[in-house]
């Protein structure tokens, strides 16, 4: 596993113009290492290179010297000066926008940070589907960023793009997910020639009226960032995992069987659990690298 110093001269190295993505944490809503978690949570405590923040990615247009922020993790503080710090500061500190994709903790709770308690930002535009926005207006404290200007709340419309240049949209599909106070948005973003997809949170791919496996095989689509929360059955000692249904990692492997090692390439797996070996576990790694699966890196990027 790499040290965020390393992957900082990773991404340095890589530096071309265009638009790609940049991975800015990998962990679920709670972090790695994870609030009472020991065992190998215990070794990132004691070593912070081993640490990951939570989910997020931003899209990059180095023409325009524009970016974009896909989810508000509450690591949003640190990931914003992490991204500051991976292109040696050659954007605008804040987004040109953020996407939020449901109102679990670790995806919209870092927009505190832009509160005025802490950065008093005016006017980040922030683009949700409809119950998303909602919950923002009606709820406190996320609904004094409202009042105070601090965001601007922007109604997606499902399975219509909403056009951020020329040559770049975003497209918000619903996917089946525990939804208490919001709908569960997937990303689909879509630059000149390539499309991205992002799905960090879904329940089982057999609950969703579309095929994930179907979906990849679009030509279109260069990476596909998908849920990889718990790696198998089991994982939870104490608790049945039915409770918090998402996709194992097996599982999706397991869809993708018998395809092309091209097409399994396309699949990046964000979005680990604490108790997901893929985050400490270093021939669990090798082993998914083997199939032909990503795994998604903090700080790589992906063009």
């Amino acid at each position: 596993m790499r040290s965020k110093s390393t992957l900082l001269l990773f991404f340095l190295i890589q530096l071309s113009f265009g638009q790609h993505i940049i991975v800015l944490g990998t962990a679920q809503d709670g972090g790695f290492p994870h609030v009472g978690c020991q065992n190998e949570c215990q070794k990132a405590f004691d070593n912070p290179d081993l640490s990951r923040f939570v989910t997020s990615l931003a899209f990059v247009d180095q023409e325009s010297k524009q970016w974009w922020l896909f989810e508000a993790s509450p690591d949003m503080d640190d990931q914003l000066q992490y991204f500051s710090e991976l292109t040696q500061g050659a954007y605008p500190y804040l987004p040109s926008g953020i996407f939020l994709t449901h109102a679990h903790i670790g995806h919209y709770t870092g927009l505190m940070t832009l509160g005025r308690e802490a950065l008093g930002a005016n006017g980040v535009q922030v683009y949700a589907l409809p119950r998303m926005i909602e919950f923002l207006k009606t709820n406190g404290p996320w609904s004094q960023l409202v009042s105070l200007g601090n965001i601007e709340p922007i109604v997606l419309a499902e399975d219509l793009a909403v056009i951020l240049q020329e040559d770049l949209s975003v497209e918000a599909f619903t996917v089946p997910h525990r939804d208490e106070f919001s709908e569960t948005a997937g990303f689909r973003i879509n630059k000149k020639r390539k499309s991205y997809l992002f799905i960090p949170d879904v329940d089982k791919w057999s609950k969703w009226d579309s095929n994930i496996v179907e979906l990849v095989k679009d030509p279109v689509i260069a990476y596909a960032f998908l849920d990889a929360t718990f790696y198998a059955d089991g994982e939870l000692p104490n608790r049945a995992m039915s409770e918090v249904p998402h996709p194992f990692v097996t599982e999706t492997m397991d869809l993708f069987d018998g395809e092309s090692r091209s097409l399994k390439n396309k699949v990046i797996f964000i979005h680990f659990n604490h108790t997901n070996p893929l985050l400490f576990d270093q021939q669990t790694n090798i082993d998914v690298l083997k199939q032909g699966f990503g795994i998604a890196e903090q700080g790589k990027k992906y063009e």
